[in-house]
């Protein structure tokens, strides 16, 4: 009887790894980058249909609305809709998708909460944008369990940074000297710290 139930649970555990393999392989086709399009529709356009496609919102500026759906995002004239705001709340946005965020010159506000794909190469990347490093001012990690110390130290880069929420980063193993660390680079920075 043992034996029975110990290979039952072998073969759910083998079905639940191949469920997670196969939303791991849907979700890295969405964060694909298409350098065509991105010619073709502008940065802006195809980060947005990027950020949608895998579940984020994104706002565009002079507007007070988040865009949620694919199918709803606003047309018009090439360059006229500029990412002001991205949140990317439970969503599947990965490493390999963050070359969508090269041309965008308007963001400003970002959030990464509860992403399971979010990782400390990710906030390097985002860190090593030069458009980003001038436009974003406000940023919330959230519940990103692939975060470390490294990651957030990697925001240095960000001159611009004026508010950074940090909460729930198990990964986080020297929480006050990372937080030094990024506070003498970034001297202005105003970081709300709640890792309990």
């Amino acid at each position: 009887m043992r034996l029975l139930l110990r290979a039952g649970q072998a073969a759910a555990a083998h079905r639940e790894r191949g469920r997670r393999g196969f939303w791991g392989w849907i979700n890295a086709v969405f964060n694909k980058v298409d350098y065509e399009r991105i010619k073709a529709v502008g940065p802006d356009r195809a980060a947005a249909e990027w950020l949608l496609r895998c579940g984020a919102k994104v706002r565009f500026q002079g507007f007070d609305r988040w865009h949620h759906d694919y199918n709803a995002l606003p047309t018009g004239p090439l360059g006229r809709y500029k990412i002001q705001a991205i949140d990317a709340t439970e969503s599947c946005i990965m490493y390999r998708g963050f070359d969508h965020l090269d041309g965008l010159k308007h963001l400003e506000e970002i959030k990464f909460n509860k992403c399971i794909y979010i990782e400390d190469t990710c906030l390097e990347r985002l860190s090593a944008v030069d458009n980003l490093q001038e436009s974003l001012y406000m940023m919330e990690v959230v519940s990103c369990g692939n975060v470390s110390d490294r990651g957030i130290i990697a925001l240095h880069k960000l001159r611009n940074l004026e508010y950074l929420f940090l909460s729930d980063l198990p990964a986080i193993s020297d929480r006050l000297k990372t937080i030094e660390r990024l506070q003498a680079a970034l001297p202005r920075l105003d970081i709300v710290l709640d890792l309990d």
